[in-house]
């Protein structure tokens, strides 16, 4: 039969002194802020409020890296989430569009991106506004970015009149959206695909028909190949899979290129690269100031140089 502990032993077990739970031998009245277990002075930790032990400090420390991205900013809870939005937009456009006419609908004319507008009397054209004929009640205006509608750099994106067009875009923004926000995150996900969609409409102002329409997000959907193969190349993962659809995604464009704006691929595409290098080799020192301030700049650089594209025709 094992006897009570005699001597200070009982009188410290019977006053109920807590000892550290990393040193029995060491009385403390420390606790820690997190698990209220008692620490001594060797295993405090300093912490916003109080003091923590060794555990806590290093459970925390995991889940706050864990919550990161790779190239900084919060971790995506569900990197499908922006895909599925962009998906939602582009979907609602082209109902709106087929309810309304389809090619023939004027949403199209305002949402469209046109370098120079012109004027549709009746079944014809006339690129010449000053002409006679379009101040008649039948003429129609149909607005380029030369006219004022800077909005058709970024609408244009999100605009698709056939509904295999929006279809095949939408497959391939499901396909690569979640994988790239699942890399850099939800907000920089987003930079990436818009300031994409601003590169292509760049390209397709200076290199395509004064009087052209360009319609769809496959821009921005080269954007995000461009933005991968950064991402992927330099976090030194495997890239194949990403050569491989950027390599069928050049011969769709050349064999189609009647069809196709490849002025809007290759903008996006650079559009894309440049975005994601500034997002992936940022410093850590001041990796947000940096990507924020760098994304910002490209984004105003590229909207310039397409109204200075548009006021070259006026």
């Amino acid at each position: 039969m094992t006897e009570p502990p005699q001597g200070p032993a009982a009188d410290q077990s019977a006053a109920g002194v807590p000892t550290c739970y990393r040193h029995p031998d060491r009385e403390t009245w420390i606790r820690c802020q997190r698990c209220e277990r008692p620490i001594c002075p060797d295993c405090m930790r300093d912490a916003a409020v109080g003091f923590q032990c060794p555990d806590c400090v290093k459970q925390a420390a995991q889940g706050s890296r864990q919550n990161r991205a790779l190239y900084g900013g919060e971790r995506s809870a569900d990197p499908r989430l922006t895909s599925y939005v962009i998906i939602g937009i582009n979907a609602l456009v082209w109902l709106a569009i087929a309810v309304t006419g389809g090619s023939r609908s004027r949403l199209v004319d305002l949402l469209a991106l046109r370098p120079d507008g012109y004027c549709a009397p009746g079944d014809g054209y006339i690129y010449d506004q000053t002409h006679p004929a379009c101040t008649s009640a039948v003429a129609r205006e149909v607005p380029g970015v030369a006219d004022g509608a800077w909005w058709q750099l970024i609408t244009s994106v999100f605009t698709h009149v056939e509904i295999w067009h929006v279809a095949l875009n939408m497959f391939a923004v499901f396909i690569l959206g979640p994988t790239l926000e699942g890399i850099v995150g939800r907000s920089r996900f987003l930079a990436v695909y818009l300031v994409s969609g601003l590169a292509s409409s760049a390209m397709v102002m200076w290199l395509s028909f004064e009087y052209g329409s360009t319609v769809g997000a496959s821009g921005a959907i080269f954007g995000l190949l461009g933005a991968l193969l950064v991402t992927a190349r330099k976090a030194r993962l495997n890239s194949q899979w990403l050569v491989q659809n950027l390599v069928l995604g050049v011969v769709i464009t050349v064999v189609g290129w009647r069809m196709i704006s490849w002025q809007g691929h290759l903008g996006g595409l650079l559009g894309g690269i440049a975005a994601a290098a500034i997002i992936a080799y940022a410093p850590k020192s001041h990796r947000s100031l940096v990507q924020w301030t760098g994304l910002g700049i490209l984004a105003v650089a590229l909207v310039a140089v397409s109204l200075a594209r548009a006021a070259s025709f006026t």
